[in-house]
């Protein structure tokens, strides 16, 4: 019998449904204006942009304009790239418009669908942006898509790292502008470390469609990014304490696997303070819970940590001597990202690598905070639908399911649960050698670099050609998820597979192509091309006769999201395609999230060595276990986004005021209120209200008049004057240091002070705001432990971060008030002095005359692969080899 809400839904549809029905009439709209389209030429299409973008301007919205907008872009797609736009690709696009995350399967074209509502939105001319999840894919779709834009009359650009500034500038001045997460984000940050508004990149956050958008707005959210300088150099204090934490034992810790955490026990703590005693580490007599002990503790615990929750070759690999991150979601190497907190130096320690420096904070803002900013958003991927909640509660987002161009026809098998890992990839082993016998293409999903190379390994016993793709190999990325698809190919890939890249049955056309052109550059393309897709036509057809693309998972991931990704690797646009999921009890997941009463039914139904157990409860289950620890981490993500939310609110206090204060162009009025607040709280503090003469101490104000006002009024007579109370003297001080300051300017000359004062005034706001953002990262390591004495740290942060917060500004008022107050003009002696020093440090940094000339015949025969022919680089220089890098951690590195 049937449940009511089955029943209701048969009835009435899901609500997904009704929202599909809902853009079927618009959809009707579009293809009714097809014809009127296809007869504009080339140059109407450019005018029919121009006559929208008027409308636009003037007022018409862009709900009303969408039926031609969209029109028009699909027209230009067909001429630019010979693509016609599905129906089903027109709704993902409304959906987009309308400030939602599109659900589209792999292959179903998300690229070209972004353009209509980047299109309809760029209208206004106030700039979009596409965000994707890597610089590959940037550029590509920048580079593919702007052949539409271009056909439309519309600019496009791309931003990517180490960018010159001009090129950054005229990319995000372009219409549409295609960029990675990480580069919006700093340059976010950047802009508003700048001094003037004319340095400043990025124009507004207008419109926003983020590709991949569960990867960047759900793994990646609590992810900060943060701009930093460095501070002191603590290796020496690493490498002393990596060597303590290998003499610990299992009974010195308690180590969490559900929650990442692993902490000392009593006894591991008596353990490490006798052995900091002897070593040397911790004074005598002083023990870990003293204050002073603070920071040895911090570093003790980092180091655990390093030792005991990061794995090489799963969380990161060792490069070059340098310890790179994976990203644990898409096993992509995150150069250049660094844990905090002397986390990394930590890491560095325990794989003998050399210590980079710790970083001070100088800026930092979230993923979710920075998107947040956007007027309007919106996303696209092929798997949200299991973290609608999460995108609705945080982003405002709904998720939509688009439905797909043609039926799905992949076969989804049961998961397939082992006791042990050996006999999981005993089987997993088997059923590539049957798949492959037949030329299936399989794709193999691993969940680290480790157990990819694990399984490369036995396919090589096995006899079986295959190629591995995982963040050792990511740059020959496309190659092999090009390839992936051919008859009898074995791809093992960890779960960075091919996000953004299609695995075509039979192999990708473009990319075959791009090889034959580049290998005989006098061949025509047309021949080359007609050539290969004949060649292509009979590999697919051998490739659907063995059953398309075969997915086999070798585990699950704690995200369904994840391995709905890869599964969705198979059956693109109506392909046939198989997906299997092998488990053993051994398994991260399983050991972790419940495996006790799985090996409980496996022990009563006595199963023999190699067999599974296959049934769809099984899946209920392991879904069921997965979803309760993608619950675990929303609320995690929940609270942190609660507590960042406080330094949130302060950040765009900041910005907004330094924004303000670069758009004006007279500061004198600023300066002013800041000084007299600075009077008023000096009067309230040495002459307190409502109290008498002989309470006060005016010679404490006297000194303070100097050092703060830099004024030397008489405070002293002031007081002892008949009938003078505090509001006689505030007003004396403040009409004499107004005073002070206008003979400055004059001295200075009004333009001159004017720059002055914009200069003092963003530069205190940099350095309070970067005091303030340290100060609050410490409150927060530590407000946690308020929750032991019954009272709530998320309260406790909001209330000490305000007060904190006020603290800075009387800090910004006093220290600009100070700072205005005592500077001078410079006579011509101190001008010249200051000019011949300049001079002579300038001098003192060039090479002397022998040396130059002695480097110079080196450089007529200079080869870059030759040593011996690149005289004598400084350590500081980039390497002559062409790497990039300095010298000093190149050819010129020390062993």
């Amino acid at each position: 019998m049937l449940g009511f809400g089955t029943l209701a839904k048969k009835v009435f549809g899901t609500a997904n449904d009704r929202k599909i029905k809902a853009t079927r009439p618009l959809v009707e709209q579009i293809n009714a204006l097809e014809p009127e389209f296809e007869k504009l030429t080339d140059e109407g299409l450019k005018e029919k942009t121009a006559e929208l973008s008027q409308r636009a301007i003037g007022g018409e919205s862009l709900d009303a304009l969408l039926p031609e907008a969209f029109a028009n872009c699909r027209e230009a797609a067909k001429r630019a790239l010979g693509l016609r736009a599905f129906d089903t690709q027109l709704m993902g696009g409304i959906f987009l418009h309308q400030g939602n995350i599109s659900e589209m399967k792999t292959g179903e074209g998300k690229t070209l669908v972004a353009t209509f509502p980047a299109y309809l939105n760029a209208l206004t001319h106030e700039g979009v942006h596409i965000v994707t999840v890597n610089d590959y894919l940037a550029r590509r779709d920048a580079e593919w898509m702007s052949k539409v834009y271009g056909a439309l009359g519309l600019s496009t650009g791309v931003v990517y790292p180490q960018q010159p500034e001009n090129e950054k500038k005229a990319a995000y001045a372009a219409d549409i502008t295609y960029a990675t997460n990480n580069e919006l984000g700093f340059d976010y940050l950047r802009d508003n470390m700048k001094s003037e508004l004319s340095e400043m990149n990025q124009r507004s956050h207008h419109y926003a469609i983020v590709d991949e958008v569960d990867s960047i707005l759900i793994d990646e959210a609590r992810t900060p990014l943060i701009i930093s300088g460095p501070a002191q150099d603590r290796s020496d204090m690493y490498l002393a304490i990596d060597k303590l934490i290998p003499e610990l034992t299992e009974e010195h810790f308690t180590l969490d696997e559900k929650t990442r955490n692993v902490t000392f026990s009593e006894e591991g703590n008596e353990f490490l303070e006798q052995l900091l005693v002897t070593r040397g580490l911790l004074p005598e007599g002083q023990n870990l819970y003293d204050p002073e002990s603070t920071t040895l503790v911090h570093h003790i615990n980092q180091g655990l940590r390093a030792h005991k929750l990061f794995t090489k070759d799963k969380d990161y690999i060792v490069r070059d001597g340098d310890v790179v991150l994976i990203d644990e979601f898409t096993g992509r190497m995150m150069a250049g990202r660094r844990l905090s907190d002397g986390l990394h130096q930590a890491i560095e320690a325990k794989e003998g690598c050399n210590i980079q420096p710790e970083n001070v904070t100088l800026a930092q803002v979230t993923f979710q905070n920075y998107f947040r900013l956007y007027n309007k958003l919106s996303g696209m991927t092929g798997t949200a639908l299991t973290e609608a909640e999460e995108f609705a509660e945080i982003y405002g987002l709904g998720v939509i399911e688009v439905p797909t161009n043609r039926p799905i026809a992949r076969v989804d098998d049961d998961d397939a649960v082992y006791r042990t890992g050996r006999e999981k990839f005993e089987a997993v082993v088997k059923t590539i050698e049957e798949a492959h016998a037949k030329g299936q293409p399989v794709l193999v999903g691993t969940t680290s670099i480790e157990k990819s190379e694990f399984l490369s390994q036995l396919l090589t016993a096995a006899g079986i050609e295959h190629n591995v793709l995982n963040a050792r190999q990511h740059e020959k990325e496309a190659q092999i998820v090009a390839d992936a698809g051919k008859f009898g190919a074995v791809t093992i890939a960890t779960n960075m597979a091919g996000r953004g890249t299609d695995i075509q049955l039979g192999g990708n056309v473009e990319l075959k192509v791009l090889e034959a052109m580049a290998a005989d550059p006098d061949v025509h393309p047309d021949e080359v091309r007609a050539k290969i897709e004949a060649e292509h036509a009979d590999e697919k057809a051998k490739v659907l006769e063995a059953g398309g693309l075969f997915v086999l998972a070798t585990e699950r991931h704690e995200s369904r999201r994840i391995d709905n990704q890869l599964r969705g690797r198979s059956g693109r646009q109506g392909d046939p395609g198989r997906s299997s999921f092998f488990l053993s009890l051994e398994d991260d997941l399983m050991r972790i999230f419940g495996s006790e009463r799985l090996e409980k039914v496996l022990a009563t139904l006595g199963m023999k060595e190699g067999e599974a157990i296959i049934h769809p409860w099984v899946n209920k289950s392991l879904e069921r276990a997965q979803g309760k620890v993608e619950g675990r981490n929303f609320d995690i993500r929940k609270q942190l986004l609660k507590f960042d939310d406080v330094m949130n609110e302060q950040r765009k206090v900041v910005f907004t005021q330094r924004r303000e204060i670069m758009e004006a162009a007279d500061l004198s009025e600023i300066a002013q209120d800041m000084r007299h607040q600075v009077i008023d709280d000096l009067v309230d503090t040495f002459i307190p209200p409502k109290t008498y003469a002989d309470q006060w101490n005016a010679e404490g104000l006297y000194a303070a008049c100097i050092e703060k006002l830099g004024i030397d009024v008489p405070v002293i007579e002031w007081a002892a004057e008949e009938g003078v109370d505090d509001t006689v003297i505030t007003e004396r001080l403040e009409n004499a240091a107004d005073q002070m300051m206008a003979s400055k300017a004059a001295a200075f000359g009004p333009d001159t002070m004017r720059m002055i004062e914009k200069h003092i005034l963003l530069q205190t706001i940099d350095t309070k705001w970067r005091e303030h953002l340290l100060t609050l990262e410490h409150l927060r390591s530590v407000v946690g432990f308020r929750g032991y004495a019954q009272r709530d740290p998320l309260n406790e942060y909001k209330a000490e971060a305000f007060q904190l917060f006020e603290s800075m500004l009387d800090s910004l008022r006093e220290d600009v008030t100070q700072n205005l107050a005592h500077i001078r003009p410079q006579s011509e002696e101190e001008q010249r002095a200051a000019v011949e020093q300049m001079m002579a440090q300038q001098a003192a940094m060039q090479p002397p005359a022998a040396e130059k000339s002695a480097a110079a015949p080196a450089a007529e025969g200079f080869d870059e692969n030759d040593p011996t022919t690149w005289g004598n680089p400084a350590r500081n220089e980039p390497c002559p080899c062409g790497s990039g890098k300095k010298f000093k951690h190149c050819h010129g590195k020390l062993a």
